[in-house]
């Protein structure tokens, strides 16, 4: 029965931290934010931390991190030539499913 304790608690910390983390901002900071640098900052954070979060899960998703390399770079490279999500998606998965199949 100690366990579920444990298990509220552990929530309850998460809870306060993640809303402690995102109160202080806005009760610290009332008027606009005039410089361009913390501006420009604050505008990329949001996609540094789904990059940060989701680069390592293509790379350790696959059989071979190698396989996840690859499509990652093919990727790109259809995400340069304009390429739309879904065919993105499809065409990455299909680069992982060759790739591991080629490789065994």
């Amino acid at each position: 029965m100690k366990g579920v304790y444990n298990i509220w608690l552990y929530l309850l910390i998460m809870i306060v931290v993640t809303n402690f983390i995102r109160i202080i901002p806005v009760a610290l900071i009332r008027k606009r934010i005039e410089s361009r640098f913390v501006r420009s900052f604050l505008y990329y954070v949001p996609y540094v931390t789904l990059a940060v979060m989701t680069f390592p899960a293509i790379i350790e998703a696959t059989g071979s991190p190698l396989a996840g390399a690859l499509a990652f770079v093919i990727g790109i490279v259809g995400a340069w030539f304009g390429l739309g999500l879904l065919p993105e998606a499809l065409v990455c998965c299909a680069v992982v499913l060759v790739f591991e199949f080629i490789m065994v």
